[in-house]
């Protein structure tokens, strides 16, 4: 137990994503490989005398601090499963650093660091079946944020895969500064039977998973461009300032290019920023796996 604790919420990258089926309830099926950003919003939480929930940063204007607030959600289901003398009133800080409704996580990833930070102030741990049943009940997406690993996630995104191996990459984040509506790129599908991830590389070294996802696909990707063709635009921006290999992430529109080292990574941010000052341009570095 602590009084006071900060917890990243980083990113989620869908370096490949194949909508593979639809289920009789409307969820499709997925398969998809995810990492996560070194950057991120950040969120902190401390003992108070009564519960607060405020929200800053460059993307924190007009997002609503009540229960449709997926970090307000988590802390009220989580709290709703303790004893009241463990579940005591905490201020909460969101400071939102990510663009919404923008293909990375952020919901998402808010809502799984706000379980980390709970739990660091309430005790708990964090690891525990209790609070990865809050997560999954959360949304899709939550369970494989908690996790925080690179991974494979399959079906509607709670059955994970941790990667024993994985590199770590050099990217670049774009957001053209157009939000996506998730189910419009879902109902704009051509089909949704699409065949699954090819194989993962035994050895995946950053060569051999670069030939992974030059064989893989976003299968959302087309939807989203027809729907905003400035994400097509993100992409030109990437492969322009030298990237190796861009794609879409989850359902648009933020992009994300991979480029050979960090210094490359930041020359190919700063000249997209002073070719486009109105988008949203961060350069980071992935988290990797194994050795």
């Amino acid at each position: 137990m602590t009084q006071s604790t900060a917890a990243l919420a980083p990113a989620k990258i869908n370096l490949a994503l194949h909508v593979t089926g639809r289920r009789a309830d409307g969820y499709h099926l997925l398969e998809t490989l995810v990492v996560f950003a070194r950057f991120g919003d950040v969120l902190a939480v401390e003992a108070a005398a009564a519960d607060a929930v405020t929200i800053g940063g460059p993307h924190g204007a007009g997002l609503p601090a009540d229960g449709s607030n997926l970090v307000v959600a988590a802390r009220d289901r989580l709290r709703a499963a303790l004893p009241a003398e463990t579940a005591t009133p905490v201020a909460i800080h969101l400071d939102k650093r990510l663009p919404v409704a923008s293909g990375v996580g952020g919901g998402s990833s808010d809502a799984a660091a706000a379980l980390r930070a709970l739990a660091q102030v309430w005790g708990l741990d964090a690891g525990s079946a209790a609070i990865a049943g809050i997560a999954a009940g959360l949304g899709a997406d939550v369970p494989m944020c908690l996790d925080g690993r690179p991974l494979v996630a399959r079906g509607i995104g709670h059955t994970l895969e941790p990667l024993a191996a994985w590199p770590a990459f050099d990217v670049v984040l774009v957001n053209p500064g157009v939000a996506v509506a998730t189910p419009a790129v879902f109902g704009a599908l051509a089909r949704r039977d699409n065949p699954p991830l090819p194989p993962l590389p035994r050895t995946p070294d950053h060569a051999a998973a670069l030939a992974f996802l030059a064989a893989a696909r976003n299968d959302l990707e087309a939807p989203a461009l027809a729907l905003a063709p400035q994400i097509g635009d993100a992409l030109d921006a990437l492969r322009a300032a030298g990237a190796g290999f861009a794609r879409m992430s989850g359902s648009g529109a933020t992009c994300f290019g991979i480029f050979d080292g960090a210094e490359a990574a930041q020359a190919a941010a700063a000249r997209i920023r002073a070719d486009r000052p109105g988008w949203f341009v961060e350069a980071t570095r992935t988290n990797g796996a194994g050795a």
